[in-house]
């Protein structure tokens, strides 16, 4: 996983090559953070989309609301108004429509896994059934800045004491050398039960570094979990030789790890939503995966009652003989 999370050995620029959720020269379609002298780009980027939020949530008809957004930007910040819904927000409501729907109507999916830039507010913004356990890995340092901010006294929009719904765990994982699938078992995820797993501003620097990730939740998530988020599209660019569809590519990558894919389009959830989407490129792509193999600590689980079984036949056998 070294690919992925050592950041701080790799150059600004290989951080800012582009990035998973949308971002150019600190400006977000007429809204600016003011960042001081900070800039890392993982905090820039991270703050990016938190305005993108928050200029959402202050619309006169938002497709979501997220009251935490305005603590991560700056009190001047510059609003655009314009009716049209930014590709960025109108992936959030399919992933909040898809995260509740999942857990609240398909039995057992308690467990919730978010790659994150460090700054997402799902785990406080949105409603979890009781004992939803949410783990987030993202970014420590940006973690960090956005637990202070939110813990802070003084807020844009005053929204100090954010919390946790009742009779939830939320859990932050840190990226570490040691990957994704020792650092998340360490804090108690359980590959023999369901789990639902997005991603959404996670730094991917290489398609190697997503292929480790791709291949970690292949071997954590139980047949029928689901995957979704958004990918940076430059990743199915990577291929060497000639090159497939879109469509193709991810069939291909996804499958191979055991997982059914869909791309979903924006167009299409804009158009379903009543809204009009904003005009510009967007580079990302938002799909949704169902693991169709097993985990391994099913796998493990299994192997070990066969073991069982047959050891429990031989003695049969050896009683009657």
């Amino acid at each position: 996983m070294e690919s992925l999370v050592n950041f701080a050995r790799a150059p600004a620029v290989a951080i800012l090559h582009p990035p998973l959720t949308w971002a150019s020269k600190k400006k977000v379609n007429g809204l600016r953070a003011k960042l001081g002298d900070d800039n890392d780009p993982l905090l820039l980027t991270a703050i990016n989309s938190a305005s993108l939020r928050f200029q959402e949530t202050n619309r006169p008809e938002p497709l979501f609301v997220d009251p935490y957004a305005g603590c991560f930007v700056s009190p001047n910040v510059k609003m655009d108004m314009r009716q049209c819904s930014h590709h960025y927000c109108l992936a959030t409501k399919f992933i909040d429509d898809k995260l509740l729907r999942t857990v609240n109507h398909i039995d057992g999916v308690n467990q919730v896994v978010l790659l994150t830039d460090g700054m997402d507010t799902r785990p406080y913004r949105l409603s979890w059934p009781p004992s939803t356990v949410i783990f987030d890995l993202s970014p420590e340092r940006v973690f960090r800045s956005a637990a202070e901010k939110l813990a802070g006294l003084c807020c844009l929009t005053n929204c100090v004491g954010a919390k946790i719904p009742r009779n939830c765990i939320f859990l932050h994982v840190p990226m570490e050398p040691s990957g994704i699938q020792q650092s998340l078992r360490a804090k108690g995820f359980n590959g023999n039960r369901p789990s639902i797993w997005v991603i959404q501003g996670l730094p991917v620097m290489t398609l190697a570094s997503f292929e480790e990730v791709l291949f970690s939740v292949s071997n954590m998530a139980t047949n029928g979990s689901f995957f979704l988020g958004e990918l940076p599209a430059w990743l199915a660019e990577t291929e060497i030789g000639i090159k497939s569809s879109t469509g193709q590519w991810m069939e291909k990558l996804f499958m191979s790890n055991g997982f059914r894919v869909d791309i979903i389009g924006y167009d299409d959830i804009a158009r379903n939503l009543g809204k009009q989407l904003a005009q510009g490129d967007y580079k990302n792509i938002l799909f949704v995966a169902e693991q169709l193999q097993f985990s391994d600590d099913q796998m493990e689980t299994w192997r070990r009652e066969f073991q069982r079984v047959e050891e429990q036949g031989d003695e049969e056998g050896f009683e009657e003989l």
